[in-house]
C-alpha cells in the first residue's frame, strides 16, 4: 500500500485546520452515553493544538438526510468533549457559511471549535463540489480521523481533501497500520476467523480473504450453507441453499490460492432457539432435521485453537455461534480466550473488527488483551473485502493536493 500523508510532518502552527472526526455517539435525553469515539479523537486533537494550530471539527450525527433536525445538533457533545480534554471549546451553530467563516477567523492559536452536523447539508453525503469547496474555504489543511466514515465518499471525507494538503490523524493512522500489517504486511502464518449470519452478506470478504490468508475458519450461521455445499445435512440450521454455487465458488477458491478452509467438525444442537434450551452435542454430520446448529463444539474450538497456535497472526470477523443467547456464546468466548493469551504474551498479532465481533470480545472480557480492535464497522469490512475506500485514497502520497 501507498504511504499515507501524516500530520507528524505537516506544519500546521498558526494554521485553521479541518480535522474530520466521528463523533456519532449514542445519546439518550440529549446526554453522551458512550464517549469512546470522542476519547479517540483526544490525540489528534490535542497534537493540533499543541502545535499552535486553530482546529476546527467536522462530524456528522445521525441520519438528518441534509435537513436541519435539532434532536441530531452536535451541541450536546461540546462540554463533554471539553470536560475529556480539559479546556474550552467553542461550538459554532453553522457548518459553513458566512457566520461559520468569522467564527472561524476569530479563533486563536491553540483553540478548538466544533461545528455543527455536517450532514444537516444536502451537498454533504452527495459529495458536492460547491459544498466541499464551502468547507475549503474554512482551513487551510485537512486531516482526516475517522476511519469509520472512510468508505463513505462524502464532502467532508473525500471532497475537501481533494481541495486542501490532506494528511490522517493519529487514530486513522493507528487503524490503517494495524490492517496493513494485519492483511497487507502479515507475519505468516496468517489465520482468519468469520463468522456471522449469513455467506450472502460476507461473499466478497471469503471471497478476498482466501488470497490473502493461509487458513480461513468459517463459524456461525455462515458455516451451515458452507456445509450444505458439500452435502452435508444441517436439519433447520439458518442456511441459504440458494447459494450452494457460491459457496462451492468460495471453496474452489480456497483450495486453488492453498489456502486451508476449516469448517465445525462437532455442534452444539437444540430444537428451539431460545436462552438456555434443551442442547445435544454431536458430529456435524449427525443433524437432525428439526434441530439447528447454534455453536461450535468443543472439538472444533480445539482445533481452531490448534490453528491459533501455528499462527503469526489473526483476523477475526463475526462470532462463531448465536453469542448473544447462553449458552451458545461458549465457542466463541473460548477462541476469543484463546486468541487473547496469545496476543498478550507477544505470540500472536490479534486484530478483529465488527460490530458483534467488538460486542463478543467484551463479553469474553478479552477485548483490552487483543493487539487491536477496530470499532468502524462497515469500513473495517471494506478494507477486509479488498476495497478502496475513498477517505483513505485521498491521503496516499500519489494524491490529492502536495504537502
Amino acid at each position: 500500500m501507498t504511504e499515507i500523508r501524516r500530520i507528524q510532518d505537516a506544519d500546521v502552527a498558526g494554521k485553521r485546520v479541518l480535522v474530520r472526526v466521528d463523533f456519532n455517539v449514542p445519546m439518550k435525553d440529549g446526554e453522551v452515553t458512550d464517549d469512546t469515539r470522542l476519547r479517540a479523537a483526544l490525540p489528534t486533537i490535542e497534537h493540533l493544538a499543541e502545535a499552535g494550530a486553530k482546529v476546527v471539527l467536522l462530524a456528522h450525527f445521525g441520519r438528518p438526510k441534509g435537513q436541519v433536525v435539532p434532536e441530531m445538533s452536535l451541541e450536546p457533545v461540546c462540554q463533554p468533549l471539553a470536560d475529556l480534554l480539559g479546556e474550552a471549546i467553542s461550538f459554532c451553530t453553522e457548518t459553513v457559511g458566512e457566520h461559520a467563516a468569522s467564527a472561524v477567523a476569530d479563533l486563536e492559536d491553540g483553540d478548538i471549535m466544533l461545528m455543527e452536523n455536517t450532514r444537516f447539508h444536502p451537498g454533504e453525503e452527495k459529495n458536492d463540489p460547491a459544498f466541499s469547496q464551502l468547507l475549503a474555504e474554512l482551513g487551510d489543511l485537512y486531516v482526516d480521523d475517522a476511519f469509520s466514515a472512510a468508505h463513505r465518499a462524502h464532502a467532508s471525507t473525500e471532497g475537501v481533501a481533494q481541495l486542501l494538503p490532506a494528511f490522517a490523524g493519529l487514530a486513522m493512522q493507528r487503524e490503517i497500520d494495524h490492517l496493513v500489517a494485519a492483511l497487507e504486511a502479515p507475519q505468516r502464518p496468517v489465520i482468519a476467523l468469520v463468522g456471522g449470519a449469513k455467506v450472502s452478506t460476507k461473499i466478497d470478504l471469503l471471497q478476498n480473504l482466501v488470497k490473502k490468508v493461509d487458513i480461513l475458519f468459517v463459524g456461525g450461521g455462515m458455516a451451515n450453507t458452507l456445509l450444505h455445499a458439500q452435502g452435508v445435512k444441517v436439519g433447520a440450521s439458518l442456511c441459504e441453499k440458494d447459494l450452494v454455487d457460491t459457496a462451492r465458488a468460495i471453496l474452489a477458491a480456497a483450495e486453488e490460492a492453498g489456502c486451508k478452509l476449516m469448517l465445525p467438525s462437532d455442534v452444539v444442537l437444540a430444537k428451539e432457539f431460545k436462552p438456555n434450551p434443551d442442547t445435544r452435542l454431536a458430529a456435524v454430520t449427525d443433524v437432525a432435521e428439526d434441530e439447528m446448529i447454534l455453536d461450535c463444539g468443543p472439538a472444533t474450538v480445539v482445533a481452531l485453537s490448534l490453528a491459533m497456535e501455528d499462527a503469526k497472526t489473526l483476523i477475526w470477523n463475526g462470532p462463531l455461534g448465536a453469542f448473544e443467547t447462553p449458552p451458545f456464546e461458549t465457542a466463541t468466548v473460548a477462541a476469543a480466550e484463546q486468541a487473547a493469551k496469545m496476543a498478550k504474551a507477544g505470540e500472536l498479532v490479534a486484530v478483529a473488527g465488527g460490530g458483534d465481533t467488538v460486542a463478543a470480545l467484551n463479553q469474553a472480557g478479552v477485548a483490552d488483551d487483543f493487539t487491536f480492535i477496530s470499532t468502524a464497522g462497515g469500513a473495517f469490512l471494506e478494507w477486509m473485502e479488498g476495497k478502496d475506500l475513498p477517505g483513505v485514497s485521498v491521503l496516499m502520497e500519489v494524491e490529492g493536493v502536495d504537502a
